[in-house]
């Protein structure tokens, strides 16, 4: 019967719902478990700056990505590794990729009492994306890997990428879930064990990312025009929660770090 269900939503999100995507449940599901680990301090100061809820800025970064003056974020929503699992900027150098662009925001944001208001808006904004398009299994590249931009079939079906398939996984496993419902569904882990998974810094999250996310490669090894294992849905739900709930947190640890005094 779990199966039948997982099915049944994918058939109705992933081909129709193209809104509800990791860019649209996913990231606003981040924003929502990061809001649960915020001290009233980083509330107050970040406040000051977004005086609205903040999980109406996850996904800002995308509508905005190639309007004037910020096409040069357009590439700053992915990443790429090699077969070692190391991040290589190379397929990025001239703007830049998620890493660049956390990079950035880490420094502005590490002393954002220097920057002007719209500066610091800016900025958060992009954490709130970057750190969720981190996680994100098809934005965590891999080096001559799979073609994530030609057609993909899933039980018979031809869908619009390999790409596009992941972003829409969220609510392909969730159906129409809230952002805010979902987020209090993933935040099951201890005060501890937040703790050991904020340690480090974000190029220490990529190469766990890069470890994790490695494996939707390993289950559909095919290229872009072969039809998709029927149990992807599946094999995917335990990925996509841990993802999202450590998006979620280690962006929660970001804003504390930058506002919390």
């Amino acid at each position: 019967m779990k199966r039948f269900i997982i099915i049944v939503i994918v058939s109705s999100f992933i081909g129709i719902n193209s809104a509800m995507a990791w860019a649209g449940l996913g990231h606003r599901t981040v924003v929502e478990i990061a809001k649960l680990h915020l001290t009233e301090k980083t509330k107050e100061n970040v406040a000051k700056y977004l005086p609205y809820d903040i999980t109406k800025d996850a996904t800002w970064m995308d509508k905005n990505r190639l309007k004037s003056p910020w096409p040069y974020s357009n590439d700053w929503h992915s990443y790429y590794y090699d077969a070692k699992l190391r991040h290589d900027p190379n397929r990025k150098i001239a703007h830049g990729d998620t890493m660049r662009a956390l990079d950035l925001a880490d420094r502005n944001l590490s002393m954002y009492r220097e920057l002007s208001d719209s500066a610091v808006v800016y900025n958060i904004r992009m954490i709130l994306h970057f750190v969720g398009d981190m996680h994100c299994p098809s934005h965590c590249k891999l080096i001559n890997g799979r073609d994530d931009k030609g057609k993909v079939y899933f039980q018979g079906k031809k869908h619009g990428s390999f790409h596009g398939f992941y972003d829409k996984m969220p609510s392909a496993i969730y159906g129409n879930i809230s952002p805010a419902k979902l987020a209090a569904k993933l935040d099951t882990y201890s005060k501890g064990k937040i703790k050991r998974t904020c340690k480090g810094d974000h190029h220490e999250w990529a190469k766990e990312c890069m470890r994790f996310t490695n494996v939707i490669h390993q289950w559909n090894p095919n290229n872009g025009s072969q039809e998709l294992r029927d149990d992807t849905i599946e094999l995917s739900k335990e990925l996509i929660d841990t993802q999202l709930r450590h998006a979620g947190y280690r962006l929660a640890h970001l804003l504390n770090k930058y506002f919390g005094e």
